[in-house]
């Protein structure tokens, strides 16, 4: 879509991403080669024009959240799960464009 993201948890307890997120990423043309689990604790907030908390019942404390997208955490759910948030994801993505 044009942006530049990054991806990261408040709580990464996993040598590799969930098998279901990058089965759907990979079928919409997303290269996975080499994405691995990040803590938030890695990045900061200065060096992005917006971050966007997918929710998850989770707190981030050392970044401020621009938006609070409320999303379900499709960890350890089916792929149709995955599939849906994604798409929410990118629903999302492109009303911040209009």
């Amino acid at each position: 879509m044009g942006y530049n993201a990054d991806s990261a948890g408040t709580d990464p307890n996993s040598a590799t991403i969930a098998p279901y997120a990058q089965e759907y990423l990979n079928s919409r043309g997303i290269n996975t080669d080499g994405m691995v689990p990040k803590s938030v604790d890695g990045f900061s907030a200065e060096n992005y024009d917006m971050i966007i908390s997918m929710g998850c019942g989770v707190n981030c404390p050392t970044m401020k959240i621009d938006e609070d997208w409320g999303l379900d955490d499709p960890f350890g759910k089916k792929y149709d799960v995955y599939k849906t948030t994604g798409e929410e994801i990118e629903r999302r993505l492109k009303l911040l464009e209009s």
